[in-house]
């Protein structure tokens, strides 16, 4: 949950976040429970025998090959370093796991029962008896406390996202104590049941040429888990090859029951996202989740398609409880760009009509929130309690976030498109810059202005290429540079860019990693995912209300007034989305006739059919 990948040609780490709803009724005594949740009561009983939406019938067996676009040197999920592998979700473990048809609902995985105080200053574990290790050795508090301090030692974003965590201790023979130095935190006693357990003994050991292991280092070394997977076969850089553990467990868990059905699950990495679609098309790859409209309107006419191999869905279901912020960032540490007046004349030039229409057949919608499409997205006028909020701290906002609604400028038709030159040369001039000739050049230094687009994948090149052609209409020399992903992991982790196409997913529960995206503390930290460079006191303040909200509605204003600020600095130029998950699979695949209302399950209750 912690490190979640979206595939939207490009990948981005979206760190989900949860909050508490108090369970406890004793004050000495906390009750030991099941299961968390966030917004309610926990859906299932103690004794529930399997996850609703699973199939507990699925077949057992058979193959799943998945394809990633880059490449791979790490299979370490708890440091900051390297180009991480997919899949290794496969062989870690969580103490505790969600559930996709609550709103962030969690139940014991490695934990089987939580407890937590009244004024939720600490959250306590107790771990399964049966809970073991690939080699057999039972999975110990010890385990965990190693694998979290490793996670805030050598990890930048765990270690801002659990910065309010300042211990984890062995309490019990089977249980470990959280504790936080901050009481009544909704999110604490969550979040701190979702960080992978790696085995401690494991690591303390020595390699097959005798090495000794190092957590803060990359290896590909098929690192050991708990998880229902081991790594088989790997190709540094290339290829992955899964295998499901036949002495897993966890099999028979009622969180597992249905689950871990394939065989074997393997990665190949592609340099080019077009010869990752024909190895789709082809049949090397089963399932591909496509994140082109426009190779999604035109470009799966092929005969398997027509004839029903190859099956096509477009499912609203992740995004039902996900808020999504798909934009270019311009850097701030870069003096260019620390004028807002910039910033928004940048989006200006944007025309998102024409690349709509021309690039995409209209299948996309223009982001406007940074929690876009869920309640928490602020629109029209501030009313209520968020009016109140923002009136508190009226002096460090902008004044129209009081008197202007937030929207994108709008394109299309060529009126409507130099109407939009017009109003950003203007910006232009009131920042400080001016046209001279076919070149818009700083007024006091003479210098033009030029940046540079840094992306990861070619696949968004034609995406980008409408906005540099718009910019030279205006003066402005802006230029892409599509890098490896290993370049560009590097340089997004250091800020080396002017700008970048990046992805924030956001949960119903916006919480500590707020101050990750958008806090001042997060400016200056390699690894943080503040990538416009954001030190704004509004927002700092903001953020603390929403992570000390007293409950949903407090919560929801501030997030709404967090939300209205950002879009009035003009930090991003908001790009688009479509709202729904694409994906597409050679039918020896299945899964269950109704799927989760908050996600797909992928892979997890999918299965093979039987060879017939």
């Amino acid at each position: 949950m912690l490190l979640a990948h979206l595939r939207t040609g490009l990948t981005a780490l979206a760190t989900i976040s949860m909050a508490w709803v108090p369970l406890v009724a004793g004050a000495q005594e906390p009750t030991w429970r099941h299961a968390i949740s966030v917004l309610e009561e926990p859906k299932l009983p103690r004794d529930f025998k399997a996850l609703p939406y699973v199939n507990v019938d699925a077949p057992k067996g058979g193959e799943l090959r998945l394809s990633a676009e880059g490449t791979f040197d790490s299979f370490n999920p708890l440091i900051d370093r390297g180009s991480p592998a997919l899949g290794t979700t496969l062989v870690f473990e969580t103490l505790l796991k969600t559930s996709e048809n609550e709103v962030l609902a969690s139940y014991g995985l490695l934990a089987e029962a939580v407890a937590v105080p009244d004024d939720m200053s600490s959250a306590s574990f107790r771990l399964r008896p049966e809970a073991k290790w690939a080699d057999g050795q039972p999975v110990t508090p010890e385990d965990v406390i190693f694998s979290f301090d490793a996670a805030k030692q050598h990890s930048t974003q765990l270690a801002s996202y659990y910065r309010h965590v300042t211990a984890a201790e062995k309490t019990g023979d089977r249980e470990v104590t959280f504790r936080f130095d901050e009481k009544n935190n909704r999110e604490l006693p969550a979040i701190v049941g979702d960080f992978p357990v790696l085995p401690k003994h494991w690591w303390e050991g020595k390699d097959a040429r005798g090495q000794q292991r190092d957590i803060s280092r990359t290896t590909l070394e098929p690192l050991m888990g708990s998880g229902a997977y081991k790594i088989g076969a790997v190709q540094p850089g290339s290829t992955i090859r899964y295998e499901r553990r036949d002495d897993y467990w966890g099999k028979d868990l009622p969180i597992n029951v249905g689950q871990h059905n394939f065989a074997t699950i393997s990665y190949t990495y592609f340099a080019d996202p077009d010869v990752e679609f024909e190895a789709f098309r082809a049949g090397t790859v089963d399932y591909y989740q496509e994140s082109s409209s426009s190779r999604w309107a035109t470009r799966y006419a092929f005969d398997a398609v027509k004839d029903g191999r190859v099956v096509r869905e477009a499912l609203p279901n992740q995004f039902r409880a996900t808020g999504v912020m798909q934009a270019m960032v311009p850097n701030m540490r870069r003096d260019i760009f620390k004028d807002e007046r910039v910033r928004e004349a940048l989006n200006y030039a944007f025309d998102f009509e024409d690349l709509n229409k021309n690039l995409a057949y209209g299948g996309l919608k223009r982001v406007d929130s940074f929690f876009w499409g869920t309640e928490l997205a602020s629109s029209g006028l501030p009313q209520g309690r968020e009016l109140e909020i923002l009136e508190g701290i009226k002096d460090q906002v902008p004044p129209e976030v009081f008197n202007k609604p937030y929207t994108n400028p709008v394109g299309g038709d060529p009126q409507k498109v130099r109407d939009n030159f017009r109003q950003a040369i203007a910006l232009m001039k009131e920042a400080g810059w001016e046209l001279k000739g076919n070149r818009m050049v700083n007024t006091k230094t003479g210098q033009p202005m030029s940046f540079e687009i840094l992306l990861n994948s070619p696949a968004l090149e034609r995406s980008v290429l409408p906005f540099v052609a718009s910019l030279k209409k205006i003066g402005i020399d802006a230029r892409i540079r599509t890098v490896d992903a290993s370049q560009y992991i590097n340089r997004i982790r250091s800020f080396d860019y002017d700008v970048i196409w990046s992805v924030w997913a956001q949960t119903m529960n916006p919480g500590n990693e707020q101050a990750d995206y958008w806090g001042s503390q997060s400016v200056g930290r390699n690894g943080s995912r503040n990538y416009a460079g954001i030190a704004d006191p509004a927002i700092d303040t903001l953020i603390g209300m929403i992570t000390a909200a007293p409950n949903r509605d407090e919560q929801v204003a501030a997030v709404k007034a967090m939300d209205r600020v950002l879009l009035a600095r003009h930090y991003v130029m908001p790009l688009f989305y479509t709202g729904e998950t694409k994906i597409a699979y050679w039918n020896r695949l299945a899964h269950p006739q109704t799927l989760p209302e908050y996600g797909i399950g992928f892979p997890d209750i999918w299965w093979a059919k039987a060879k017939q």
